[in-house]
């Protein structure tokens, strides 16, 4: 999802796939983690990982298109 949303942000300009796209890309590094085993943690980390992840994408499209517009 993380390179759809950089593929996107290069053809539609859309303001928030330029920041979502990292984000995403970043988000990899703690679901490896967990799904690897790294970090050991029940049910109640993915489920706080998965509500951190779209929360945090929800939040970096309200903030960046009400700071810059839809299209920058």
């Amino acid at each position: 999802m993380g390179t759809a949303c950089i593929l996107n942000a290069r053809r539609c300009k859309r303001t928030h796939c330029r920041y979502t796209g990292p984000y995403y890309l970043a988000m990899t590094a703690p679901v490896v983690a967990l799904g690897l085993g790294i970090v050991s943690a029940g049910i109640y980390a993915w489920v706080a990982l998965g509500v951190l992840i779209v929360a945090g994408s929800k939040l970096i499209w309200w903030a960046t298109e009400r700071a810059w517009g839809e299209f920058s």
